[in-house]
């Protein structure tokens, strides 16, 4: 079984920056893919970024150039750096594990940014 732990969230102003952490534990033989996914009020989940596991990212166009993520393998984590918040960027975040057989999900870690 892999667990996927979020931290970092908060209330923040527009403008302003917050860093999402997720890592995983258990047995993990592989990953693949590791992902932040975001779901405000009223929405469907939708990608924010996704990094493959030779490092290569990928951006939702509503983020590029204000967000980046990063992993560290040896830790089995994956970052979120997020600057330049707007209120829309308001939501609850998620990470994903993409692994050989199955994808896992975090629990979720708010963003709120609201002056």
């Amino acid at each position: 079984q892999v667990q996927l732990v979020e931290s970092g969230g908060g209330l923040v102003q527009p403008g302003g920056s917050l860093t999402l952490s997720c890592a995983a534990s258990g047995s993990i033989s592989s990953i693949y893919i590791l992902g932040w996914y975001r779901q405000a009020p009223g929405k469907q989940r939708e990608l924010v970024a996704g990094i493959s596991s030779d490092g290569n990212p990928t951006y939702a166009d509503s983020v590029k150039g204000r967000f980046t993520i990063s992993r560290d393998n040896a830790k089995n984590t994956v970052y979120l750096q997020m600057n330049s918040l707007k209120p829309e960027d308001t939501a609850v975040y998620y990470c994903q594990l993409v692994g050989p057989d199955r994808v896992y999900w975090g629990q979720g870690t708010q963003v709120t940014v609201s002056s």
